[in-house]
């Protein structure tokens, strides 16, 4: 029976010990005599809290990326710096390997497609991911080696003419005037991997490193994955050790009934509300009632007004049911915000994009829906329930960057975005500390029959919040076990 104990450590303004046993906590309170065989550790007075749990991440996605080139507009300002980049890349790789990259934005270079990457890769297959995570381009020797030149994808919609921004409702391949694929794909990211290499599995360990580094202990994987196939990297990286994070995942609405693959915990079903494709009142009601009639709640996607409106409507016709969440929340405007708060829902938001894309939606987001981005402290004095998520890789995993940014409502450029909806540095770090099972709810809290899973910082809670930082991480400790930085 392991066990641990973590002497002279700061828990809710106490200098106590707190002893753990088999992963769990047994024992809190000051001077606690050492046992024979016990690891103990000396939390020189720093802050003990509960160990983090990022609401809203995509673990295989985010293992992926950590392999990728990084194109997104704060790395590759311009099309030179993108240039530059995926050709270090490409002289990097081995020949034949497919060349990843992730992240990039219109702000950058303009619309993409494959004779512009043909310019800077010819002989490699390079695909590149937008910011979003909804459209992919192919180089031509991706389109080749895919067969979409000669096999397109089955059911898909062609679109043709001038290139639509990302929200415009397409999915499918688009092709110039003479029928010529571009490259360009939407929502066909399960065509695409099945033409893929068949790579190593992602390296979760090296995620599960980086996460516990953080100081998080526990995840929701919001993929919509449709196979069961999707979460078998998942549990066996779980079962290893490889990733010590306690898992909770979700899945689409075709495995609303399956039995979720141990040791993962199985939570609300996701729904995809996407405005590049908002499906019909009737699906968003249907996918809802599968749902619950497997005693599950759901997590829908919500990006917009009007996807927020159709869901709101689905579950008002539906039924809500105890946990069901709307993921994002990217636009709350007060109409729909008293409709969530009286339906009991909860939000799982991600303050951390005001940050990272604040500069770019005070320059594109419609002038009335800027107040109402990411919300945070309106929707708490409504009443309305809030976890917090970074939405890893498509934003930065780092929880406390979006603590700070859920304080401070500043993008990356230092201009005010949403200032009304900042919260305390305190009711900030509680986004992160809420149970999994209830992203809004009570925040855990370290005394005897929690988990052990555990965050040490290098100073008092007040200190460390004065300005939020991964940092003052010194110590995460998962199930009794210490995991260094």
């Amino acid at each position: 029976m392991a066990e641990l104990l973590l002497c002279e450590v700061i828990v809710e303004g106490r200098t106590v010990d707190v002893r753990s046993s088999d992963g769990t906590i047994v024992s809190v309170g000051p001077r606690l005599e050492p046992r024979p065989g016990e690891m103990v550790i000396d939390g020189r007075r720093g802050a003990l809290v509960p160990g983090l749990h990022d609401h809203h991440i995509h673990l295989l996605a985010l293992a992926a990326a950590q392999q990728s080139v990084l194109v997104g507009p704060t790395v590759t300002p311009d099309a030179a710096a993108l240039a530059g980049a995926l050709a270090a890349a490409d002289r990097s790789l081995a020949p034949g390997t497919w060349l990843r990259a992730v992240g990039y934005h219109e702000s950058i270079a303009g619309p993409l497609d494959r004779w512009r990457l043909d310019e800077i890769v010819r002989d490699r297959p390079v695909r590149v991911q937008h910011r979003t995570g909804i459209e992919w381009v192919l180089n031509s020797r991706g389109v080749e080696l895919t067969g979409l030149d000669v096999d397109a994808p089955s059911g898909a919609a062609d679109w043709t003419g001038d290139i639509p921004a990302v929200t415009d409702p397409v999915v499918g391949v688009e092709r110039d005037a003479q029928g010529r694929p571009t490259g360009r794909l939407r929502g066909l990211d399960r065509w695409l991997r099945d033409r893929l290499p068949r790579d190593r599995p992602p390296d979760l360990a090296a995620v599960g490193a980086r996460l516990s580094r953080l100081g998080v202990t526990g995840v929701t994987d919001a993929t919509p994955v449709d196979r069961l196939d999707d979460l078998a990297p998942l549990a066996e990286a779980v079962r290893s050790g490889a990733l010590p994070q306690r898992t909770v995942v979700t899945g689409g609405p075709s495995l609303a009934a399956a039995e979720i693959p141990s040791p993962l915990t199985r939570g609300p079903v996701k729904l995809v509300v996407a405005d590049h494709a908002l499906p019909s009142l009737h699906d968003v009601v249907g996918w809802i009632r599968t749902a619950h009639e497997q005693d599950r709640p759901v997590a829908v996607h919500c990006v917009t007004r009007p996807a927020l409106a159709l869901t709101l409507a689905a579950l008002d016709a539906a039924g809500a049911f105890i946990g069901d969440r709307i993921e994002h929340g990217s636009v709350v405007p007060p109409q729909l915000r008293r409709l969530v708060a009286s339906l009991g829902l909860v939000v799982v938001t991600q303050p951390n994009f005001v940050a990272e894309r604040g500069d770019r939606y005070l320059a594109e987001v419609d002038a009335d829906d800027q107040p109402h981005l990411y919300p945070c402290r309106s929707l708490l004095d409504a009443g309305v329930g809030v976890g917090g998520g970074t939405d890893a890789p498509f934003g930065d995993p780092d929880p406390w960057l979006a603590i700070r940014a859920a304080v401070e409502r500043r993008t990356a450029g230092g201009a005010p975005l949403g200032l009304r909806e900042a919260v305390s540095p305190e009711r900030a770090l509680a986004l992160f500390l809420t149970p999994p099972d209830d992203p809004g709810g009570e925040v855990r809290r370290v005394r005897p029959g929690a988990p052990a899973d555990l965050c040490l910082l290098d100073a008092a809670l007040s200190q460390v919040l004065e300005e939020p930082s991964s940092d003052r991480v010194v110590l995460t400790v998962h199930a009794g076990m210490p995991h260094g930085r």
